[in-house]
């Protein structure tokens, strides 16, 4: 048995996932502490020590993110019960958390419990955290830093001395203006969902190159992209037409 705390300011969507799960997941999910606020939320957490918190996002008093300042480790898994848009949900999933979207049901519920059921948890949830509140800022900002994921624990770098990225089978090398090399261990569909799309095409099934640095295109020997510091990368075919369009209207 899952123990759980839910925390949602509106009624109704606590007594809908109450009802939900008295009525399908009885035997594998129970509710102990139900919060309309952050600050209940702590004080349940607290007292319960629950294994899942399922989290709404927007509340009046303190957004759902604000529960995190309230613990140094955390040690229970967190869902985010939410109705935020494609950005956000990259940035949960590249942070390794679930999320159900709004309004919830039964199906989606059952589906993360079998997942946390399944899942070893082997990464640091505060870790984690740190990752998920710091790409959730990411946007469109070429200024911002993204928090990429490594073996150790997680790298802050600014996107804009992002030069290019490389996959390396299920993990991936940035390679950055300022001639380092970090290894992240996630796939390149992830750091590709994960930067502005703006200013990052996906020019090869290998590589990620920020449009800011390349120098120059050629189609003379191949098609390839020159970068500012010499390095030559590979223009897939299927990838010509639409990497000159984007290349040729992009705005500085």
């Amino acid at each position: 048995m899952i123990s759980c705390i839910i925390v949602d300011d509106e009624s109704k969507a606590r007594e809908t996932f109450e009802k939900i799960v008295a009525r399908y997941l009885s035997e594998k999910l129970k509710i102990v502490f139900s919060a309309s606020s952050v600050k209940e939320a702590v004080h349940g957490i607290h007292k319960y020590n629950p294994q899942m918190v399922f989290l709404d996002i927007e509340m009046p008093e303190e957004n759902g993110f604000k529960l995190f300042d309230y613990f140094d480790t955390v040690r229970f898994e967190v869902v985010f019960l939410t109705a935020f848009q494609r950005y956000a949900i990259t940035a949960f999933k590249y942070a390794a958390f679930d999320y159900i979207l709004k309004p919830l049901n039964f199906i989606d519920l059952r589906e993360v419990l079998i997942r946390y059921e399944k899942k070893q948890k082997e990464e640091n949830n505060t870790t984690r955290i740190q990752t998920l509140l710091a790409n959730l800022n990411v946007g469109g900002d070429i200024n911002s830093k993204v928090a990429l994921p490594t073996l150790s624990g997680f790298k802050m770098v600014k996107i804009n001395h992002i030069i290019y990225c490389e996959a390396d089978e299920n993990y991936t090398k940035i390679n950055t203006a300022q001639g380092e090399m970090i290894h992240v261990s996630k796939t390149l569909k992830f750091v590709e969902e994960l930067l502005p799309p703006e200013y990052f095409f996906r020019i090869h099934k290998s590589y990620l190159v920020n449009l800011n640095y390349i120098k120059s295109y050629d189609r003379t020997d191949g098609h390839k992209v020159i970068l500012e510091s010499g390095v030559e990368l590979e223009v897939a075919s299927r990838r010509i037409d639409e990497f000159v369009t984007v290349l040729t209207h992009k705005k500085s």
